[in-house]
């Protein structure tokens, strides 16, 4: 998820300094951003004319707003669609060593499992206190969707990899590399 919109959007919401839209974060999603890259974040969005400064609250603290084009860049965000991206990291790797000979494939399998499990059982035991009721039933019932699926695809992947056969490097040389360089 982008801090950077998601800042917009609690900001479509009112007027907030830093460290508030910080806790906000937190509330609102039960993940944790650091105040610096709070800071950080909003500084390009003011450069890119997205936020403002609105002045400073009574203990002088600078607050920020969302801008018009900022608001409509939120509402935009809020309402678009969402897919994993691609690259999924976990399958990448397990492909990679699929094809290549010595690796233990089940060993990775197994560790990725457990891994999952363990992740598992601490969806089942978080208690956020400082997260909205709803919106932590939202998130933990995402994140064990999620995680139930990593377990179905790694039966899978475990099925798959029976059939699968390391092989070696091609002897087919691509027509470009980097050329030897001559001493000097």
């Amino acid at each position: 998820m982008s801090v950077r919109q998601s800042l917009l959007a609690i900001l479509d919401r009112g007027d907030c300094y830093g460290s508030q839209l910080r806790a906000e974060y937190l509330r609102r999603t039960g993940a944790a951003v650091n105040v610096g890259q709070v800071y950080t974040t909003l500084e390009r969005l003011q450069r890119d004319g997205l936020v403002e400064h609105r002045g400073v609250d009574e203990e002088g603290r600078v607050l920020w707003g969302a801008t018009a084009a900022g608001r409509a860049e939120a509402r935009a965000w809020l309402g678009e669609a969402s897919v994993a991206d691609r690259r999924d990291e976990v399958a990448l790797r397990i492909a990679l060593a699929l094809t290549l000979p010595g690796a233990d494939v089940p060993r990775m399998i197994a560790v990725q499992r457990a891994a999952v499990r363990e992740a598992l059982a601490e969806t089942r035991a978080d208690d956020d206190e400082q997260m909205d009721a709803v919106a932590r039933a939202v998130v933990l019932a995402a994140r064990r969707a999620r995680l139930d699926a990593d377990l179905r695809f790694l039966d899978e992947v475990e099925r798959l990899a029976a059939d699968a056969t390391p092989f070696g490097l091609s002897t087919e040389r691509p027509r470009r590399g980097r050329p030897v360089r001559a001493a000097g």
